[in-house]
């Protein structure tokens, strides 16, 4: 298997040293370079253009969201994987590098034993790494062009987005593309922990028309609004109140090892607006999100996957579209106009 090269940046020299020592332990990885400011780093990514990069989130001077930026002026694609204490603050500059590009993040172990904390950080590492080398598109699976088949036989009534790993940057894509008049409810749920979603509706409402907000027990989410799904929390919709929907929260356990789950959201849904569902499936590691959209269209809903093409990482829509579930597989430069064009065709009163 070819090398997966990675370097590793933080300024904190011991944290620097057991990233390394982590990371050399993962078959196949190997470390090319350790450094330990944001200047420098710049320079040597655009040198050694490794398929990964480490990047402390908190750092002096040249900080991680600086380093992204610069990585993204000039053009290089390297993928990027914050590393982030979970604070406040930390939350809130992690949440603005996913925004900014970063695929995903992982937080530094904070337990009393060493050998705890390499177990979890190697954990971590490597099921995002795993997720990178085998989730990419199989172009022998994958329309040349996207798919498109007939519109909703029903009005849509409600949106539920699942999206998990590289889902931050693929929203701040999407949701302020979409228009301040779009005529029905949108929820998110992204894979992320408490902490952290609400600074990603913040992010998401500054730059949008739409009213984003982070989702809360008994909130009633209308058309022109979107709900984020509160991170370890799962998101059900409870009941109809005209054209408004009423949510709540539920702590049953993880499915797909994830809470939110995307599968937890959308069976309330069909539930309670079957045969008049849209299912947005956008980037992510692994299945969560299929058994819902199986069940929406059973219903007679509607499926829209994102393209492989620029997806961070093809997991959840793969399977959904492998499944031969998806109406649309669409890029995600494409999916705002497909999502307006859906959800304003066949309009009615219920």
């Amino acid at each position: 298997m070819t090398p997966f090269r990675i370097v590793v940046v933080d300024d904190s020299a011991l944290f620097r040293t057991l990233l390394r020592n982590v990371l050399s332990e993962i078959p196949s990885c190997e470390v090319v370079a350790s450094i330990a400011d944001g200047q420098t780093a710049i320079d040597k990514i655009a040198e050694l253009k490794p398929d990964l990069v480490t990047l402390d989130v908190e750092m002096p001077g040249v900080n991680g969201i600086d380093v992204l930026r610069e990585l993204k002026r000039r053009r290089i694609s390297t993928r990027v994987l914050m590393v982030s204490r979970l604070t406040a603050a930390g939350a809130q500059v992690t949440t603005d590098a996913l925004i900014e590009g970063a695929f995903d993040f992982v937080l530094k172990p904070s337990g009393s034993s060493p050998s705890e904390n390499k177990a979890a950080l190697r954990t971590s590492l490597e099921s995002r790494i795993v997720a990178l080398r085998e989730s990419q598109p199989d172009p022998a699976r994958v329309s040349a062009a996207p798919l498109e088949s007939a519109a909703p036989r029903n009005a849509i009534e409600v949106v539920v987005i699942g999206c998990s790993t590289g889902g931050p940057d693929a929203l701040s894509r999407v949701i302020p593309d979409l228009s301040g008049t779009f005529p029905v409810p949108i929820l998110i749920v992204q894979h992320m922990p408490d902490g952290f979603t609400a600074t990603l509706a913040r992010r998401l409402n500054e730059a949008s028309e739409l009213e984003v907000l982070e989702a809360a027990e008994g909130l009633k989410v209308k058309p022109g609004q979107v709900a984020i799904a509160r991170g370890g929390h799962h998101l059900q919709i409870t009941r109809r109140l005209g054209e408004a929907v009423v949510l709540a929260f539920s702590d049953a356990p993880p499915e797909h090892g994830c809470r939110p789950a995307v599968d937890v959201t959308l069976r309330s849904a069909v539930e309670h607006f079957p045969g008049h569902l849209l299912t947005v499936i956008l980037t992510g590691m692994g299945r969560d999100g299929l058994a819902g959209c199986e069940l929406n269209k059973s219903h007679g809903g509607h499926v829209l996957a994102q393209h492989a093409d620029g997806c961070t990482v093809y997991g959840m829509p793969k399977a959904v579209i492998q499944a031969g579930l998806a109406d649309h597989v669409t890029p995600l430069s494409l999916i705002p106009k497909a999502m307006e064009r859906l959800v304003r065709q066949n309009r009615q009163t219920r």
